[in-house]
């Protein structure tokens, strides 16, 4: 029998004894495996499956409940013990002699429970003493659950919108769109008295834009900071309108879903003749990105993270600071996606270093940074709420009044969503959560006189500058 036709044949052979929804999951199982290169990790992982619970350590979420289902590899286990029984040789001969555990729907409503209470934020996969990714495990059966339709409705919603609907998981129009950057363009000038534009649809661009598109109506000031830094380094970018979002909740449920999104953005690309993508603040939409060399081959387009770019401009003396420092205390939090492989830590830690007065580090940081508490999609799950920020959340609320900061710069949109609920949940109430080029657009010197002094309590109210919660609402609107 060769090697790639084993995995239908054990489920044609083994899958008489189950019921409809799992009998569709082994299906499932093994297209995946047949077609994919989970087969070799999973044939290791069930070998050498430790069950020391060492990972229990590095889990915030078991250090907060001490529920034994919280342990890393025990939830792994759930989906290796049906790997083992009905896609290896041994399982399937010790099942046909002995009988024993045969898949059924209660133990798939138990995988769905187990397999959302973990946001794959791989902290435990640094202390498993032989390297099994407890996250990849969680990611490959969220997939095989996904195949037989057991997902989180917020998830599925985002991705029909994103392949099916308008173009991307928010449902903002072009027009829309449109109307929110000129809006953006007229507060920069009359809040910092610089000409800057939103280019769409340029060709021959070196970056095509893809920020999460939940900013368009939730983050101006991070929208403004990355339009500020693009115009003072004379950056050459666009917005693409035939496809504007960053957000991939493939990622986080299916790699079919995935493919799809990614190949979306590098069609952008190609239709707009751009030579580069440049990735927003958003940290799955980064890592979501880093695919897409897997997904387009050899002409797929370089991937750069604003952080990134806007590290590159500092370094090289292309982006022009003001003498003034932010005085607040300010700490920084590591998205998952773009620190857990240590790919992007330290370029934003030295963009704070250079504008902030008193900068302060959580313990721990980097590769070993606790989640916000709500990654893996789980974030958009409303319902789950308490859960997200209560047990998830502990952790990282813990960290943040241990740094004493008034400021918390996340250059992620899932992760400032989660954080602000975490503060506001955890009575973290003088916390403000905000993304980095947030910051850099009160610091930039735009070679232009500063605006006009406030306005005494007496001057009509009409020509203050609005607030950040009004910005927002307007831009929403």
């Amino acid at each position: 029998m060769q090697t790639r036709d084993k995995y239908s044949y054990y489920v044609e052979q083994t899958a008489l004894d189950v019921t409809d929804r799992p009998r569709k999951f082994l299906e499932a199982f093994g297209s995946v495996l047949k077609h994919g290169n989970y087969g070799a990790v999973l044939d290791t992982y069930s070998r050498v499956s430790a069950k020391c619970a060492r990972c229990a350590a590095s889990c915030q979420l078991y250090e907060t409940t001490q529920d034994p289902r919280d342990i890393p590899c025990r939830r792994s286990q759930l989906l290796l013990r049906v790997y083992h029984r009905y896609f290896t040789h041994a399982g399937v001969a010790k099942a046909r002699l002995f009988g024993g555990f045969t898949l059924s729907d209660e133990y798939l409503d138990e995988m769905a429970e187990e397999y959302y209470r973990c946001t794959a934020c791989r902290r435990c996969k640094a202390t498993c003493p032989i390297g099994i990714d407890h996250g990849l495990v969680t990611h490959l059966a969220r997939w095989l659950l996904a195949e037989i339709e057991v997902i989180p409705k917020a998830l599925v919603v985002s991705v029909r919108e994103q392949l099916e609907g308008v173009g991307n998981t928010s449902a903002i129009p072009v027009p829309a769109l449109k109307d929110t950057c000129e809006f953006l363009e007229e507060e920069l000038q009359d809040i910092y008295n610089v000409d800057i534009k939103y280019p769409f649809d340029v060709e021959g661009s070196e970056y095509v834009f893809f920020p999460a598109v939940s900013d368009f109506l939730l983050e101006a000031d991070t929208l403004m900071g990355n339009a500020a830094v693009m115009h003072v380094t004379g950056g050459s970018w666009t917005i693409g309108t035939g496809n504007y979002d960053g957000i991939n909740y493939g990622l986080f449920y299916s790699d079919r879903m995935l493919e799809r999104i990614v190949n979306n953005v590098v069609a952008e690309v190609h239709r707009l003749k751009g030579r580069k993508v440049l990735v927003g603040e958003c940290g799955h939409a980064t890592r979501s990105a880093w695919f897409i060399p897997t997904f387009a081959g050899p002409d797929a387009p370089p991937v750069v993270n604003c952080l990134e770019y806007a590290y590159q401009m500092l370094e090289a003396g292309k982006l022009p600071l003001k003498d003034t420092r932010i005085e607040e205390r300010v700490t920084y939090h590591d998205p998952c996606n773009i620190a857990r492989t240590g790919r992007i830590t330290e370029e934003p830690r030295e963009i704070l270093k250079a504008i902030c007065k008193d900068y302060v580090e959580m313990t721990p940081n980097r590769t070993r940074n606790y989640c916000c508490g709500g990654g893996g999609g789980t974030v958009s799950i409303d319902e789950i709420r308490s859960f997200r920020t209560k047990l998830m959340g502990k952790r990282k609320a813990d960290q943040i009044r241990a740094t004493e900061a008034q400021i918390v710069v996340s250059p992620c949109a899932n992760c400032k969503k989660q954080l602000r609920e975490v503060c506001e949940d955890n009575e973290l109430n003088d916390v403000e959560v905000v993304g980095l080029h947030d910051l850099l657009l009160k610091v930039i010197d735009f070679g232009v006189p500063e605006p006009k002094a406030e306005q005494s309590a007496g001057d009509s109210q009409s020509d203050e500058q609005p607030e950040a919660g009004e910005l927002q609402s307007n831009v929403a609107k």
